[in-house]
């Protein structure tokens, strides 16, 4: 695995762990001992853990892995997911993209389709972001039309947050709204780590015509702290082969399509 790759699998484990020594990276990661310490250097230079005598313990002040560390996990997954999500948008469609692994890596999916296809060019798509990366990858694509909110933003996810970007969203109309989330709970619904982030997302959901939630196997059956949408509000999700079956078939049964890829 590359730099970027190692430090994001050392963070999510001193994350999930509370801590971890040097010895149990080497084994772990098959690293040297030097290359332990430099990359708890660098981890504990940003601020997301705290370096103690052997080790590192989690920094319970950083919270979530910030979006630059969580891209590297699930790649291979999230990039069958975001092919599927944007082979469903036809030109001149209007989409709508909350923050995330997910939606970034669909965000770049269909920039390429939009780029590829004449009919981008002649019926441009429309996409709605509360996202300022996804909203800087796209605007240099021909055949797409950047829409974005305002709002303070948020380290974390990159996403815009506060009462600037909950203006614009009642006054649009969406065709699809593509969601990525931290955890789908078959009957109960789609969750997200921040309930500020959760506010914004449900306004996406609220003003589409569809609603679709993009997210890996590991997030099925998940509750997080705050609630996006209930169960009925969304109508498709698209997931990787890892799904449970079991999950995968409550889901079906209480009113979700799910598509696994």
């Amino acid at each position: 695995m590359n730099r970027h790759e190692r430090l994001s699998l050392l963070a999510s484990l001193i994350i999930e762990r509370g801590f971890v020594r040097v010895e149990d990276i080497e084994k772990e990661l098959d690293v040297s001992a030097a290359t332990a310490r430099r990359d708890l250097d660098v981890l504990a230079s940003q601020q997301l853990i705290t370096r103690t005598r052997g080790g590192a313990t989690a920094n319970t002040a950083s919270g979530e892995l910030p979006l630059r560390y969580r891209a590297a996990r699930r790649g291979e997954d999230k990039q069958r997911i975001a092919e599927a999500a944007a082979a469903m948008v036809r030109p001149g469609q209007v989409v709508a993209l909350n923050g995330g692994t997910t939606t970034t890596a669909v965000a770049l999916e269909l920039g390429i389709q939009s780029a590829a296809h004449q009919r981008f060019s002649e019926h441009p798509l429309t996409v709605v972001t509360n996202a300022v990366n996804i909203a800087a990858d796209l605007t240099v694509r021909e055949g797409v039309r950047v829409v974005c909110t305002g709002g303070v933003a948020r380290a974390q996810s990159y996403e815009l947050i506060g009462p600037l970007a909950e203006l614009i969203l009642p006054r649009i109309s969406i065709d699809i709204a593509f969601l990525g989330v931290s955890g789908i709970v078959a009957g109960e619904g789609v969750f997200t780590l921040s309930d500020s982030e959760a506010t914004i997302n449900a306004l996406f959901g609220k003003g589409a015509r569809e609603v679709v939630v993009v997210a890996d196997s590991s997030k099925l059956g998940v509750h997080a702290f705050a609630k996006i949408l209930d169960a009925p509000e969304v109508d498709v999700l698209i997931t990787d082969s890892g799904a449970d079956p079991e999950m995968v078939h409550d889901l079906e049964e209480s009113g979700t399509r799910v598509r696994v890829v």
